[in-house]
């Protein structure tokens, strides 16, 4: 039987005629679910644990480490950034020699600022939106006040309630005095997807360099880096990448622009001869000289396993599945939900969404309690009123979301959020 998207009105049947004809169901079962009965919905958060990674964690700490000792440096370990980063290189368009796997976000995110505005100087200007991860925003700001606040930051606001940025805007603020444009490819809260090759070819066209933050796109969203000539991005690994919590980020250097960038953290990983222990420093040669100290091997071989699951499913069917399952979120919302007092808090074309769709109510907050402490259903809570439903689509079924939305809609039906206090409270 072809697939076929189930209707939302018709029930919890029609979700389960889905999942048996779903050409990807059976990745469900390649990753841990302890139980069943939970509806998980953060999986743009942290992606559930591949089966296969506590074995080969197992394999990691008693044959590579407690066996070989300091002697898995010359094993495997001392290349796994680059090996790592060459396989995340073919979910997002990227040739070889251009993607490392290395330190957090934040951390990658801060190089790839300080190297942009190095190398633009006498330009005064850093373009971003107001719907940009906050931290992102952190590191911008840190990085103006490092250069002695002879920067500003510009950000373009949206024009329909938070959910996507007029590109005209964006354009209208990149000029000749900006030196860097940096934004997510797939927004936080609404899942908007920005067009990338639109973006940087107005960049470029003034001279900008450019950031993308991938963190809610890769592994659920294609992209092609090298063919749209984009300069830099970064991301993490531990969402749809599922390498689990804290799991080491990435970067991407184009090629073209390698040797003319300079990392501002000169670590010895970084450096040309790192064994030579040469007392002054000189960066290695190509995206190497990104590279900081020594990688954590544990953590980045959990992600190197879950990433080759993801190559050898291949990102054009992942993305193909996510926008199936978000598009039957949004229908059993219209059904079910939008009369509940819900909005719809992302896109509806799923040309320009993510895999996390965002429904907004005014309780929204206490909806979320109560759905974690009562409904068995995880979400998340973006301020200040997004539910944030996020759909792997290597681990959520149509059955899944059903229930999913089943049981928001019990929740606000038979008042059970009323209980729960409507701020967070102040952390002390």
């Amino acid at each position: 039987m072809a697939f076929q998207l189930p209707d939302a009105r018709a029930g919890l049947s029609a979700a389960l005629t889905a999942d048996a004809t779903d050409p990807l169901a059976n990745l469900r079962t390649q990753f841990v679910i302890a139980d069943p009965s939970i509806v998980y919905f953060d999986g743009n958060s942290l992606g559930r644990m591949p089966a296969m990674t506590a074995e080969h964690l197992h394999h990691v700490i008693h044959t590579e480490w407690a066996d070989g000792l300091i002697r898995g440096w010359g094993r495997g370990w001392y290349e796994a950034p680059a090996r790592v980063g060459d396989k995340i290189a073919q979910l997002i368009g990227a040739a070889p020699g251009q993607v490392i796997a290395c330190d957090s976000t934040s951390v990658n995110l801060y190089k790839c600022v300080m190297a942009a505005l190095h190398a633009r100087p006498g330009r005064t200007q850093i373009v971003s939106d107001a719907l940009n991860f906050p931290s992102d925003l952190y590191i911008m700001q840190g990085a103006i006040a490092q250069f002695g606040h002879r920067h500003t930051l510009q950000l373009v606001h949206s024009r329909d309630h938070e959910i996507t940025v007029d590109l005209h805007d964006l354009e209208a603020l990149i000029t000749k005095e900006t030196a860097l444009v940096s934004l997510s490819h797939v927004t936080f809260k609404s899942g908007f997807i920005y067009d990338m090759q639109r973006i940087t070819a107005k960049a470029h066209e003034v001279g900008a360099l450019v950031i993308w933050d991938l963190s809610h796109s890769v592994g659920a969203v294609p992209m092609l880096l090298d063919a749209w000539n984009v300069d830099m991005v970064i991301g993490c690994g531990y969402k749809y990448l599922n390498g689990g919590p804290g799991a080491p980020a990435f970067l991407y250097i184009n090629k073209h622009i390698q040797d003319e960038l300079e990392s501002p953290i000169w670590g010895w990983f970084g450096q040309k001869a790192p064994f030579a222990f040469d007392l002054a420093y000189a960066p290695a040669a190509g995206i190497g000289r990104f590279l900081a100290g020594t990688p954590p091997m544990l953590s980045l071989s959990a992600l190197e396993r879950s990433v080759d699951m993801i190559v050898d499913v291949g990102i054009d069917a992942i993305r193909a599945k996510s926008m199936l399952i978000t598009e039957y979120m949004i229908q059993l919302y219209d059904a079910h939900l939008a009369p509940l007092g819900f909005s719809l808090g992302s896109p509806r074309d799923a040309t320009i969404r993510g895999s996390h769709v965002s429904i907004r109510h005014p309780l929204g907050y206490q909806i979320n309690q109560a759905l974690i402490a009562e409904q068995n259903v995880i979400p998340d809570f973006r301020e200040p009123d997004n539910l944030r439903l996020g759909l792997s689509p290597l681990t959520t079924s149509y059955a899944e979301i059903w229930h999913g939305v089943d049981r928001i809609r019990d929740t606000v039906v038979r008042g059970l959020h009323l209980k729960y206090p409507a701020t967070r409270k102040a952390v002390t």
